[in-house]
């Protein structure tokens, strides 16, 4: 089992992406011994605790054993959790962005399913507003187009990333943030070192290589040791009928989210 981790963790290092096949000798050593040092973490998750209910963020992070919280110094706030593979990369990470001037801090985690469902049911019935201040409760009758426009940048209850404790917003939640300044000398560093600690950005600019799902999230990053197989997993059992439970469900079948939405990623981060 061991022997399969490794072969596993390694194949981050030799990824086909442009960026990573750029990355020097001394780099890929780098990025060997970061992954080297959080292995036994990843190692003692793969018991048979992923299953629908994990996929679709039916538990409490704050009781589950593999989670843990967030200290205030990575985060704009408290009572945040990731899963503690995660968080361990993360904190390498943070060490080494912060050498270099970069500091990273985590807006979101782990949310849950009721947490992601309040979201969602929110920009629904429109107590929040989504881009450019539209209520779409009022701007938007028709349910798939109603969904449509959350999809955008929210992911329906069940179909988040967040749900897995996986994934992490950093810094700011506007992609110009990272356009100019301190912001893109950040966004900079990510795309330069983030694989490294095993993070990809999984919502890239859409196009002929990702025409579906969600826009484009720079703030957006994903653990892939925890998250490659969590992604196999829900391609090979979730399917759109299972998405119930909150206002607008019924689109869910309608829009195929799991085959736009999850399984609509940045081609890196999707497993093999």
């Amino acid at each position: 089992m061991m022997y399969r981790m490794w072969i596993f963790l390694l194949s981050l290092v030799a990824c086909t992406s442009p960026s990573e096949q750029a990355m020097t000798l001394s780099t890929q050593k780098d990025t060997a011994t970061t992954l080297a040092t959080i292995a036994p973490l990843v190692q003692d998750t793969l018991a048979p605790t992923f299953d629908l209910n994990y996929i679709m963020g039916k538990f409490d992070p704050t009781q589950h054993p593999d989670f843990v919280l967030i200290a205030p110094e990575y985060a704009d706030r408290e009572g945040m959790y990731l899963h503690k593979a995660t968080y361990a990369a993360f904190e390498q990470m943070y060490s080494d962005a912060r050498k270099e001037g970069i500091k990273l801090v985590i807006r979101s985690a782990t949310r849950n399913f009721e947490a992601q469902k309040r979201i969602w049911e929110n920009k629904w019935t429109g107590v929040t507003k989504i881009e450019s201040d539209e209520n779409a409760a009022e701007t938007t009758p028709n349910p798939k187009e109603r969904a449509l426009k959350i999809l955008r940048y929210s992911s329906m209850p069940s179909t988040s990333r967040h749900h897995w404790g996986t994934d992490i917003d950093l810094n700011s939640f506007s992609n110009s943030y990272f356009e100019q300044g301190e912001g893109k000398k950040l966004y900079d560093w990510l795309l330069a070192n983030a694989a490294k600690y095993g993070f990809c950005q999984p919502y890239t600019a859409k196009g002929e290589a990702r025409p579906h799902g969600y826009e484009e999230e720079r703030w957006h990053w994903s653990y892939l040791p925890i998250a490659k197989p969590l992604t196999k997993l829900a391609a090979n059992s979730l399917t759109d009928n299972m998405v119930q439970g909150f206002k607008g469900a019924e689109t869910a079948t309608e829009i195929g989210v799991v085959k736009k939405y999850i399984l609509g990623i940045n081609q890196d981060c999707l497993p093999q």
